[in-house]
């Protein structure tokens, strides 16, 4: 009992799917029979119900779907509505037909009952084509402002015919039905077609558009004066569109109406917008960062308190590598509302370094010393010249300002080769890097003097 009330749902499902689609040929019967010749066009526009004026090709079963759709774009309202009237009456004879077969099938057994089935089944096929050339009639009544709710009920009746034949069918009916129509060239096999296009198409489309980002990306890495991170968001977006508006190709040209499709995301986009507010201010402060160019990937910056070295920048967030390789990544819009320092944005920097003498050394000798260990280092450049220079007198010592200049990659090598040559240089020459320290005197109170004061 489970076995048949899963084959009938399955059956239900693959029928109602046959329904929707499109008939590209008719039985041998219809292929060969004679074109229809439309009648000359009346003189006066048909109302609903009178039928005598409608064109004798739109009215005939046989006719090819393709051509059925090309004859109803001239027609009115009223014709299309005076239309479907016919076109129902034809799919109540057909199912009036498919059901005197199915009586018979369920009262005649053996070959009588196989061969009541066989003919049923052709019912059935024809029966599908003319619902189909039905729901064209209907779509295109739709399309022309006809009433909603009478074509709801045209709908619901052929939907109400597809459930009753689903319940009054035995299993060996649903099944050759099932199986008729998945070998049939506009059933089973035109599915299997329009799905391999769709793949097809899809794989098409991907490769495409990874051929434009690539195309794009050499391109415009020739462009002066544009950062890297502004070049990767304008291929991504390149990219994007490619596949979208490739898509919305794709599914027009298999004879999907992407209008509603287009209407539902412009509609949509404004409970969007609304919904992600700081989102899209994320956005807007990373398209700021990407046309202003504060900085780029690579560059060592310091962002509130935040420092490491850009990795990327997307629409929405930065995100920053720090020094001990830690990954931070930063709101945009946290990152473009606040100072932004860019260590890296120059090709030189100047290494500012303190030095501390003691008080009773020879300030002369020291910047002397200072200049040596300078010159001595390979990675200093000559211009501009280095500063040294008193800078302070501290508590504990005399404060000297040794400020070299470098390239900036070499900013952290001076750094600490500077700091532990001139410790060394000092050494050997006497002069002494004095630490914190502080004079304490004590005063001595006799006895006598605190009792005489009590």
């Amino acid at each position: 009992m489970q076995r048949i009330r899963v084959t009938k749902y399955l059956a239900l499902v693959i029928l109602t799917v046959s329904v929707g689609i499109p008939s590209a040929q008719v039985s041998a019967q219809e292929a060969t029979a004679e074109p229809a010749v439309e009648a000359p066009a009346p003189a006066v526009t048909a109302t609903r119900g009178d039928f005598s004026s409608l064109p004798d090709a739109v009215t005939n079963p046989a006719i090819l779907l393709e051509e059925l759709e090309i004859r109803l774009a001239p027609l009115t309202r009223d014709d299309l509505a005076a239309l479907a009237e016919v076109w129902r009456d034809i799919v109540k004879t057909k199912t009036t037909e498919a059901m005197e077969l199915q009586l018979v099938v369920n009262a005649a057994e053996g070959a009588a009952a196989d061969a009541a089935r066989e003919r049923l089944v052709e019912r059935t096929t024809e029966r599908n084509d003319i619902f189909g050339r039905y729901s064209a009639v209907i779509d295109a009544w739709e399309l022309k402002g006809g009433d909603e709710a009478a074509i709801e009920d045209f709908r619901t009746y052929r939907l109400a015919i597809r459930a009753d034949q689903i319940k009054s069918a035995d299993t060996e009916t649903l099944l050759a039905v099932l199986v008729e129509w998945l070998i049939s060239a506009d059933g089973g096999v035109e599915v299997a077609k329009d799905f391999a296009i769709i793949v097809a198409s899809f794989y098409g489309l991907l490769l495409f558009a990874r051929i434009v980002r690539r195309f794009t990306s050499k391109r415009i890495h020739r462009v002066p004066n544009i950062s890297k991170l502004l070049q990767s968001f304008l291929v991504a977006v390149i990219y994007w569109l490619v596949l979208s508006f490739g898509l919305l190709i794709v599914l027009s040209f298999l004879g999907v109406d992407v209008t509603p499709l287009i209407a539902l995301i412009g509609g949509a986009s404004f409970i969007i917008a609304f919904a992600l507010q700081e989102t899209l201010g994320n956005f807007a402060n990373g398209l700021m960062i990407m046309i202003n160019r504060p900085f780029d990937e690579g560059d060592f910056v310091d962002l509130s308190g935040v420092k490491g070295t850009v990795k990327s920048v997307n629409i929405v967030a930065t995100t920053i590598v720090t020094l001990d390789n830690q990954v931070i990544v930063v709101p945009n819009r946290k990152v473009f509302g606040n100072v932004i320092t860019n260590v890296t944005a120059s090709d030189t920097r100047r290494v500012d370094l303190t030095f501390g003498i003691g008080y009773g050394d020879d300030i002369p000798r020291a910047i002397s010393v200072l200049k040596e260990a300078v010159e001595a280092h390979p990675l200093v450049l000559k211009t501009p010249e280095p500063l040294i220079v008193v800078k302070e007198l501290g508590d504990s010592s005399v404060n000297f300002l040794c400020a070299p200049w470098t390239k900036t990659e070499n900013y952290w090598t001076i750094y600490w080769d500077l700091m532990a040559d001139v410790k060394q240089r000092f050494d050997a020459a006497g002069i002494s890097i004095p630490f914190p320290q502080r004079d304490v005197h004590l005063h001595t109170v006799s006895t006598s003097s605190v009792e005489t004061a009590s």
